[in-house]
């Protein structure tokens, strides 16, 4: 049927567009912070996004300290997210903002989860830092201390908890976690549960001030936390506007996929930003399905992995399709940047060299015989068992000239590899004087290279040669071993 036929949209191939969004944020200002989460969001809807991941306390700002036990605060942060679920309700994508939300007594730093004029649910930070310069726990509760599993945010009843999992029920393989900043530094992030429990996209809305060194540990949290959970993963920051009187923001905003870094902001960027990536939730399943120890991991925490709750939504994939964005290699397995490309094959030369030098080593074997034909594969295994000898410290290689087989020795069918030395078409007779195809003398050329010494390829004299060929009786065939089926 013409309605089930893949179109051009990147969302009827597996894949689903991200983005991560920095928007510049004014202290103690959610109306005007609200303004900027809603110009990026269109932004981000232009651009066929799904998904746009915004800021930790996006809303109100992070560094407002003793500002957020100021109810005119509180209140501007709750009048913003109105604003931006009447914003939403013409948008494709699913919007996760960061608020300071009051419930049963107490705040909580929260990412509110909004798509198309509806909250789908709020998840409340689960580790609260209180150690070097952070003093969270000042301000907000964790989310273990929220006694109900629901809360009114802009009177909507909706869920929360750190155990939601948004589920797209027209894109079945689209399931988003959301973490809060900390929870990704604890020594079980709370995503972790949440990919096993079949969320493939995990977001986290962070503020994370920089310090020297930081972005490079960022980044291979990121990218490590996708690598073992097999999921992408959607990283945002504070930018500029961020308060500095204690500490300094620079806007470090990542997209990952099962370790590979697709997208990264500028840190320290003037403007605000809007970084985009296409994830390939078949990728990121295949992958899970193949490793064994996945599954493993989900039969062992599968008490655990009960308590999770879904909340379904539905994606306007088509309107309008979005065409895929992402960059495919040509060559995939191949790295290229020339830097990471040598790394690459040298690395491949060495797995080689390990493996024949360790075979070697087991059966004894003291010399190896190696057909050179002049192709690649032949070249190939020339330079890895040479390597192999220099590993060694053993004898380095000889060469040794034999006439061709097959077509080249039999005189019933013309020559391959043999040239008569006057040109004619006719083949040569047995004792006619003969000349070497180019395509023969890859030995010679891997010398004049480096790869072997010159020394080892002694030219063969013409007593030697005609020695060679007259040791052989014109009447008594072809070797066995070389023996032609004609």
């Amino acid at each position: 049927m013409v309605g089930t036929m893949p179109t051009d949209s990147l969302y009827d191939h597996g894949f689903v567009r991200a983005a991560s969004a920095i928007p510049h944020v004014r202290i103690g200002d959610p109306r005007t912070n609200g303004e900027r989460t809603i110009a990026l969001a269109q932004q981000a809807d232009g651009a066929g996004a799904a998904l746009v991941v915004f800021p930790e306390l996006g809303l109100s700002g992070y560094s407002n300290e003793d500002l957020f036990r100021q109810a005119a605060v509180l209140d501007a942060a709750e009048t913003a997210l109105h604003d931006l679920l009447a914003a939403s309700e013409s948008l494709r994508p699913l919007l996760l903002v960061g608020a300071p939300l009051r419930a049963e007594g107490g705040l909580f730093n929260c990412a509110v989860a909004v798509h198309r004029g509806r909250i789908l649910g709020v998840v409340p930070k689960s580790y609260l830092p209180e150690y070097h310069e952070y003093y969270e726990k000042r301000q907000f509760r964790a989310a273990r201390d929220l006694i109900g599993g629901e809360l009114t945010v802009a009177g909507q009843l909706v869920a929360a908890g750190p155990e939601l999992v948004f589920a797209c029920s027209n894109l079945p393989a689209f399931q988003l976690h959301v973490e809060i900043c900390e929870d990704l530094w604890s020594a079980i992030p709370p995503s972790t549960y949440a990919a096993l429990a079949g969320a493939t996209v995990l977001c986290n809305l962070s503020a994370s001030n920089v310090t020297i060194g930081k972005s490079a540990y960022r980044r291979m949290l990121c990218e490590g936390q996708s690598a073992r959970t097999i999921s992408g993963y959607v990283y945002t920051a504070a930018g500029l506007g961020e308060s500095t009187t204690d500490v300094a923001w620079d806007g470090h905003a990542m997209i990952c996929e099962n370790g590979d870094l697709l997208a990264e902001s500028h840190r320290f960027s003037d403007d605000e930003q809007l970084i985009e990536a296409d994830l390939d939730l078949d990728r990121i399943l295949s992958d899970r399905t193949a490793t064994s120890s996945y599954g493993d991991t989900i039969g062992d925490l599968r008490d655990r992995l009960r308590t999770t709750r879904r909340v379904e939504f539905d994606l306007r994939t088509h309107d309008p399709p979005a065409a895929l964005m992402r960059r495919v290699e040509r060559f995939p397995y191949v790295p290229a940047n020339p830097a990471n490309r040598n790394e690459r094959c040298e690395e491949v030369f060495d797995i080689q060299v390990r493996g024949l030098q360790t075979r070697l080593q087991a059966t004894g074997i003291k010399r190896i015989v190696i057909g050179v034909s002049g192709g690649l594969d032949s070249a190939h295994a020339l330079i890895v068992a040479a390597r192999r000898n220099i590993a060694l410290e053993a004898e380095r290689m000889r060469r040794g000239d034999w006439p061709s087989p097959g077509a080249g020795r039999c005189r019933k069918a013309p020559p391959r590899c043999a040239l008569p030395s006057n040109r004619s078409k006719a083949a040569p007779s047995s004792h006619s004087p003969m000349k070497v195809c180019p395509r023969r003398k890859p030995a010679r050329a891997m010398a004049k290279a480096g790869i072997l010494p010159s020394t080892s390829l002694p030219a063969m004299s013409k007593e030697k040669h005609h020695e060679r060929r007259s040791s052989v009786s014109p009447d008594a065939g072809d070797p066995p071993a070389f023996r032609c089926p004609a």
